[in-house]
């Protein structure tokens, strides 16, 4: 691979990860020109928004020819399962470009998680006792609730938009919730349903880079699913997120890199899939093991906005190093500050929301703002999703950081805005 510098680079997405991500390329020596399809109000300031859907393939194929662009890099997880990367390289104006995703082979490991769960289990990789469940086996998937204890997992096994996991504490309510999930309560994605052991623990985001054969380990996080203080109420998107991880060891990397990191990769190779891009892998730690809950092909959001900020390393070199073979040998130069950021969100989220509400204090700040949902009306910044702002900051404590991230929210509003005043409060 020989590009020339600089070179022109499209991201794909919309949220405060892909604005995090164009924050980062921008710092690199290698880049001319940054675009973002379709991007928000935060990325219109650093590069050029191009408004076009990110499963529209065609029109991105356009975008990168008439862009010269060199470069993908795709932030969501849908194109990548639906196969924007199997399409942009076999067609002819963009096979040459480097696509910084899985093709979709490899992206069922997010995009089918009875696909991921074999996976596993044929490559001895520590995950939660399972069952696949069709309409045709439902009886087998009652009689597997029986052999153990509640809370009961169940999962729809392809793409819900984050809401296709349910956490049953009663044996009758998960036998209803079982046959309304395989008749359709979440699409197609639910026509299988993975019903797992429930493992009671501490979750933690472990992310790495790789080619399908080496790899390297980036900073690992912890995010906040829940919508209210003390991990209570709804399931969102994530609230917050923080890195490093405290109750990570050495110890215990050891064990997640040699059982579930090394597994991963190697399980890959076997395969013959060819993977260029990111495994966020989702931990259970209970009892100091590490378990899988489950594999993303993405980086995840909230927590790239507090890895990229730690990461020195320029990150089209990396992007690069998956394409020449070098992407084990690159020393990522990782900053040992803690880092913590805080989402404000529109009142209402995870459900009916209000958007169009004008934002302020967005300027002269001593943390960095992502933007997630907010767009442009009248030459004013605006409320345009669930997860409108991340707001992270970086300190030599997690106290310091905290703090710091803190003392930015309370000079930003919107009308109706909400965050969780306690990202980081177990440490």
């Amino acid at each position: 691979m020989n590009l020339q510098y600089p070179y022109n680079v499209l991201i794909i997405g919309s949220g405060a990860r892909e604005h995090a991500l164009a924050w980062k390329i921008k710092q690199s020596p290698r880049l001319n020109k940054l675009f973002v399809a379709p991007g928000n109000a935060g990325t219109s300031l650093i590069a050029t928004n191009i408004n076009i859907h990110p499963l529209d393939f065609n029109s991105i194929k356009q975008t990168i020819v008439e862009n010269n662009i060199k470069m993908v890099v795709v932030g969501p997880e849908e194109p990548i399962v639906k196969g924007i990367a199997d399409y942009l390289t076999q067609q002819h104006e963009t096979r040459h470009c480097l696509i910084i995703a899985p093709l979709s082979e490899g992206a069922k490991l997010e995009g089918s998680k009875s696909w991921a769960k074999q996976f596993m289990l044929k490559y001895n990789i520590p995950t939660a006792k399972y069952h696949i469940v069709t309409k045709q086996t439902i009886q087998e998937g009652k009689e597997f609730l029986k052999t153990f204890n509640p809370p009961y997992v169940l999962k729809a096994d392809g793409l819900a938009a984050g809401k296709g996991v349910l956490i049953i504490h009663d044996y009758y309510e998960a036998c209803k919730e079982l046959e309304e999930m395989l008749n359709g309560k979440f699409g197609e994605a639910s026509n299988t349903v993975v019903i797992e052991q429930f493992l009671k623990g501490i979750e933690c985001s472990y992310f790495i880079l790789t080619d399908g054969e080496k790899y390297t380990i980036l900073p690992e996080a912890k995010d906040y699913k829940r919508i209210g203080e003390g991990d209570t109420g709804l399931n969102t998107g994530g609230m917050g997120a923080i890195s490093p991880v405290p109750f990570l060891t050495n110890e215990l990397r050891k064990k997640i890199n040699d059982l579930i990191v090394h597994r991963t990769v190697y399980g890959l190779l076997h395969e013959k899939i060819n993977y260029k891009g990111f495994i966020f892998i989702g931990l259970l730690i209970s009892n100091n093991e590490p378990y899988v809950i489950e594999y993303n092909v993405r980086l995840g959001d909230p927590e790239t906005e507090v890895i990229l900020p730690r990461m020195k390393t320029d990150i089209l070199e990396l992007f690069e190093s998956l394409f020449n073979g070098t992407v084990h040998q690159c020393k990522l130069d990782i900053i040992s500050n803690y880092s913590v950021c805080v989402v404000a969100a529109s009142k209402g989220y995870p459900l009916e929301y209000e958007k169009g509400k004008i934002i302020y204090g967005l300027n002269h700040l001593s943390s960095e703002v992502f933007h997630a949902g907010t767009s442009w009306a009248n030459d004013q910044i605006v409320t345009n999703g669930g997860r409108v702002l991340v707001v992270s900051a970086q300190s030599p404590t997690l106290k310091e950081a905290k703090q710091k991230v803190y003392d930015s929210m309370q000079k930003i509003s919107f009308e109706n805005m909400y965050y969780r005043s306690d990202i980081g409060f177990e440490f």
